[in-house]
């Protein structure tokens, strides 16, 4: 009984390595096509407005044109 045990177990660890090997695989392919980094066809990076810190530490107020030149 107990070696019966024994080849089950090792065959269940084995069909598990396999499946683990298979989805590690088609998630390798899948990154590999689709490439993160590069923008969309038709879409351009939006430029966003952030506060910036004065010298002080206090953030000016939303309505200032302090960051454009």
């Amino acid at each position: 009984m107990t070696l019966v045990a024994v080849a089950v177990l090792l065959v269940v660890i084995a069909v598990g390595v396999v499946l683990i090997h298979l989805l590690n695989a088609q998630h390798d392919e899948r990154i590999a096509a689709f490439h993160y980094s590069d923008a969309l066809p038709g879409i351009g990076r939006r430029l966003r407005r952030h506060r910036r810190r004065t010298a002080d530490g206090t953030a000016d107020p939303p309505d200032s044109d302090s960051d454009r030149g």
